[in-house]
């Protein structure tokens, strides 16, 4: 089996869009599981969408996600320059080598002429192409005589250099996710390889380039698709092999509809029926990592069984191409929260606890022992949601309470609350040992006695340590606390309370 080398190549126009890192993750996953080279390939050459600033971010994001390339702008290797704007001579070159060769041709047409072209043609369904049945009207190498194309030539007259497809030819190619497919050469206009400022287009230098690394699998959006046929004539005039191909699937909005950018200004404030496709946002929005790209790589692509929370060292064990659907994904912001909360609850408690502490300092919260700490992070983390939430779920355990809920004292405080948290403490200040199950028993006892719920001492308790009326399991949060925090703030509330009631 030869050498898999896959490229992402993206072009610096903007944000990173979710279908972009989605292409990158499965790129990086196919060539990991099958010990692969990944590629990052800027394709800069379209100098009208160029972004200031967009290349930096992309390569950011990558490096956040951990799809690292093995060769890359950042990291160099022996197939650069990785910028396609670095090498425009490589392009002209080889545009030369298919005019020379009867397979490409000088076109002069202005702006004004192509449009004219447009209007003047057969109406139909399909928009005009500049193609075999509209070509020999136009100004270029093939209708002109070659003295007048030389002319226009050594006067510097401005052109394009066009691809020049066969009449009457069918494209066959197959694909791994789509099978064998077919285009006409009626559906495919003569492309534009070289534009009038000298820059290639992405079809000219997507082929050369991905001959010239190697590249043994192309893997990218279906909107390429059908420009498939136009790179296979390429190959063919080249007389290189052609890589194999798999084209993914769409993302669409919950509606149906393509993702935009257009009127979404934050995930709370979706338009309904929409996501935001910039995955900068989730990222500033707090999402893990390992969530975000547990859940693009289930945008097209299942494992085979019931499955759905993956790391990214567990999907680039199990990724297949094979396993990559047809059919557009419907990008889905309940699951990637699902799979967020998922990711939180399974980290483990250490590295979540060091992780943490920074969002502590910058609180101004601090404590004594880590011991303690990690300790209320492994409670509380099978409730959050965001570990940005961490902060407020936890503060009354590094505080005490300085006001309580007054809609939880209403509910929850009643006549004889005082009375019956006083017997707490008594009772709690004889266990042997001050732990979940020991106080869970002693709660237990007092409502019994009384032949009360066991839920007229817990509420008031909770409400007494934490000021607040939810949380995790009380039992457990006490343990934490301590004896001599606990007993402190029961007390504290015994008399606080009944004084803010009255």
């Amino acid at each position: 089996m030869s050498k898999i080398r896959v490229r992402f190549a993206p072009s610096p126009t903007g944000f990173v869009h979710v279908g972009g890192l989605r292409t990158a993750l499965y790129n990086y996953l196919f060539a990991k599981k099958r010990g692969g080279t990944f590629i990052l390939r800027i394709e800069d050459t379209d100098r009208s969408r160029y972004v200031e600033g967009a290349t930096e971010n992309l390569i950011a994001v990558l490096n956040w996600a951990g799809l690292v390339p093995d060769e890359g702008p950042e990291q160099g290797g022996d197939f650069g320059p990785y910028f396609q704007s670095q090498r425009q001579n490589i392009y002209r070159d080889y545009a030369r080598e298919l005019i020379n060769g009867g397979r490409a041709y000088y076109a002069f047409d202005t702006p004004e002429e192509i449009e004219e072209m447009r209007r003047r043609a057969p109406k139909s369904e399909a928009p005009p192409k500049y193609d075999a049945s509209l070509r020999m009207q136009m100004r270029n190498s093939l209708s002109l005589s070659p003295g007048e194309s030389a002319e226009l030539l050594e006067a510097g007259a401005p052109y394009v250099i066009r691809l020049l497809i066969p009449e009457d030819r069918t494209f066959t190619f197959n694909d791994i996710i789509r099978g064998q497919v077919s285009f006409h050469s009626r559906q495919i206009d003569d492309q534009v390889l070289i534009k009038s400022d000298g820059y290639p287009t992405y079809h000219l230098a997507n082929v050369v380039d991905d001959h010239l690394m190697q590249i043994s699998h192309v893997i990218r959006g279906e909107e390429w698709l059908s420009s498939v046929p136009k790179h296979v004539y390429l190959y063919e005039c080249f007389g290189w092999k052609m890589p194999d191909l798999a084209h993914l699937p769409l993302i669409f909005n919950p509606d149906g509809t393509k993702m935009s950018k257009r009127n979404i200004q934050s995930l709370d404030e979706l338009p309904s029926g929409k996501v935001d496709p910039d995955v900068q946002t989730y990222i500033d929005s707090g999402y893990e990592k390992e969530a975000i790209l547990n859940y693009i790589a289930f945008l097209g692509w299942n494992p085979g069984d019931d499955r759905d929370v993956f790391t990214l060292r567990a999907l680039q064990n199990i990724f297949s191409l094979e396993r990559v659907n047809k059919s557009a994904a419907i990008f889905d912001l309940q699951k990637l929260n699902y799979l967020n909360q998922e990711h939180l609850h399974r980290m483990e408690t250490d590295v979540l606890a060091e992780e943490l502490k920074t969002e502590m300092q910058k609180a101004g919260i601090h404590y004594d022992a880590d011991a303690y700490f990690k300790a209320v992070v492994d409670l509380l983390k099978s409730r959050l949601h965001f570990r940005k939430e961490f902060v407020e779920y936890s503060t009354y355990f590094f505080k005490e309470p300085e006001s309580y809920d007054p809609q939880v004292v209403k509910k929850r405080w009643k006549g004889d609350s005082a009375k019956l948290l006083f017997e707490f403490i008594d009772e709690i200040s004889k266990l042997d040992r001050f732990d979940a199950g020991s106080i869970e028993k002693c709660v237990r006892q007092i409502a019994d006695r009384h032949e009360i719920g066991s839920g007229r001492i817990i509420h008031p308790v909770r409400l007494a340590v934490s000021g607040i009326g939810v949380g995790p399991g009380l039992f457990e949060m006490l343990q934490i606390l301590g004896r001599e925090k606990v007993t402190k703030r029961v007390k504290n509330a015994i008399e606080m309370i009944p004084a803010r009631q009255q």
